[in-house]
């Protein structure tokens, strides 16, 4: 096999691949903006709410461990 001929086909394997991957963003379905917008606060709320509730487990620890040890 010459050079040539293993870029070519190198060339056609990565036509192909990026053929193959535009064909599979067609498939996609996004989603509308007022979904996006209600999922994207929801996962910002629940994210805020899960790190007062770790804060707040923290802070109760350290007092507890301050408390035994101290």
């Amino acid at each position: 096999m010459s050079k040539s001929s293993k870029e070519e086909k190198s060339n056609t394997l990565k036509r192909s691949w990026f053929q193959e991957l535009k064909g599979e963003f067609r498939k996609i379905t996004w989603l509308d903006k007022s979904s996006l917008a209600r999922q994207s606060f929801a996962v910002v709320v629940s994210s805020v709410v899960l790190g007062c509730i770790i804060a707040i487990v923290d802070w109760l620890i350290q007092i507890g461990l301050n408390f035994i040890v101290g």
